[in-house]
């Protein structure tokens, strides 16, 4: 089979081509200024859209490179996203699981950070479209990750929020704490239950995870704080489309991952499709479940800066790139992460942090292939294992073919977590606190920040507080059916 996909992009130009461009509206003309005068002879100007893992690996990869690197991200720190739900049901804090770019490359001389939002990429001017400007590039790597997908039904998300972000972490921890402060003030018996009832959509590791530490919570950590309300009755229902949860694992882990759910006392629904959210709980098929609080963990879809490649798409909106994860007829820019779409033996590689880590440094390799005239080599991606927390003492994990559950899986969790972890402080940080939890059951996040400082009522929202206002308001057994 040949090796090489590829030989080189056109020529690297020099630092001239290294322009932001700050539009000022109203006609006036643009200005423009070099963005690097102090790198001596670096000649080529490699732009990393997204501060993920993948965007990380790939400036980290060419840290020692003759080229010039900028990452641009819309957000300031990089965030480890597979402890996300730790901080969405108050086990960490959000410092926690992310740390800023800029102090990450600090040291790296030869990268430049950019607080900017790309909105389009031009491909025939080799630019980087920004909210507010734009950059030129010689070689592009895109890794700005997905967003959740509702199936066509954005109005779903109001009442369902995904877990994507710090802020839709907050915003879950916050609407799962007032859940259960409504419950304490709420007088009638059908409507306090509709308060204590959480309805988890979508079965993968997302979703088991977010259901197991739902379980948790309600059964550990607040069943002494309340007095009105015993909070270990609250239902955790985890809702699934498919015949099963985690269908990316082997069936056998799938089936121990359910039962260690329902141990827990998460209800399992499997077989059905949400066909409608609101803010009073969820329609599946022909059955109504109420409930004020809804997770969305069913579906992602691809950025939509990658629409103005005028690259083929997959359904999800991801890229369907070259074997070397270049884009089709622009072999200088390359997609990585959840929105490149690259198959392996007949597989979709998946998107995991993993895979977005190694595409990011394999991405770098060509790009600097490329610099030596070298043939770019496809990518290959290397499968180390997967897992999936279930709770306290509870996992699932495949780890160089052995299938994992129970309490060793979990140890294994822990350890590959702590251990990816960016920055030492972190994962000290991490480990005294789960390790306080392992003892006392504590979760040392439980506060309700509202956007903004204000304190809405969240009675009307009915689960979840509106956007926050200019200032305070005054005043104080049946069958499993499955999601989407």
């Amino acid at each position: 089979m040949p090796r090489v996909v590829s030989r080189s992009f056109p020529p690297f130009v020099t630092s001239d081509r290294a322009t932001l461009a700050h539009g000022r509206g109203g006609g006036k003309r643009g200005r423009h200024t070099t963005m690097r005068d102090d790198m001596g002879g670096a000649t080529a100007e490699v732009v990393i859209l997204g501060g993920g893992f993948g965007g990380l690996a790939t400036a980290r990869t060419l840290r020692a490179a003759p080229v010039r690197v900028t990452l641009i991200d819309r957000q300031n720190h990089h965030l480890f996203q597979p402890l996300l739900y730790q901080v969405a049901t108050a086990g960490l804090s959000p410092a926690e699981i992310a740390s800023p770019i800029r102090r990450i490359l600090s040291r790296q001389r030869n990268a430049l950070v950019v607080l900017a939002e790309a909105v389009a990429i031009d491909t025939a001017r080799r630019r980087v479209v920004l909210r507010d400007g734009e950059i030129a590039y010689d070689g592009l790597i895109i890794a700005t990750g997905v967003t959740h997908s509702y199936f066509g039904r954005r109005e779903w998300a109001a009442h369902a929020p995904g877990l994507k972000t710090l802020e839709d972490a907050l915003d879950v921890r916050r609407r799962m704490l007032l859940a259960f402060e409504e419950a304490e003030r709420e007088a009638d018996a059908e409507r306090r239950r509709q308060w204590l009832t959480f309805v988890v959509v979508g079965g993968g590791p997302t979703g088991v995870e977010m259901a197991g530490a739902l379980a948790e919570v309600s059964r550990h950590s607040l069943a002494r704080d309340f007095r009105r309300i015993d909070p270990r009755s609250a239902r955790v229902i985890l809702v699934e489309a498919g015949p099963r949860v985690l269908p990316s694992y082997p069936e056998p882990l799938s089936d121990r991952a359910a039962r260690q759910l329902e141990t827990l006392g998460v209800q399992v629904w499997t077989g059905g499709a949400v066909t409608a959210v609101d803010p009073d709980g969820v329609q599946i098929g022909g059955d109504r479940l109420a409930a004020r609080t809804v997770i969305w963990a069913a579906g992602v879809e691809a950025s939509p800066l990658v629409r103005s490649l005028g690259a083929p798409l997959d359904g999800a909106g991801r890229v369907r790139v070259e074997a070397d994860l270049s884009v089709p007829g622009h072999p200088e820019v390359f997609v990585i992460g959840d929105l490149a779409r690259i198959e392996q033996d007949g597989a979709p590689v998946p998107g995991v942090a993993p895979a977005a880590i190694q595409m990011g440094k394999h991405a770098a390799r060509n790009v600097l292939r490329a610099l030596r005239g070298e043939p770019r080599p496809p990518f290959r991606y290397r499968d180390k294992g997967t897992l999936a927390t279930i709770g306290r003492s509870r996992a699932v994990a495949v780890l160089a073919g052995l299938h994992l559950w129970g309490f060793p899986a979990w140890l294994a969790w822990l350890g590959v977590h702590i251990v990816s972890l960016i920055g030492f402080r972190n994962r000290l940080v991490v480990m005294i606190t789960w390790a306080w939890a392992y003892v006392t059951h504590e979760r040392s996040a439980r506060l309700i920040v509202y956007p903004g400082g204000g304190a809405p009522d969240v009675r009307p929202g009915r689960g979840a507080p509106p956007p926050s206002p200019p200032s305070p308001p005054a005043g104080p057994g049946r069958t499993p059916a499955s999601a989407a």
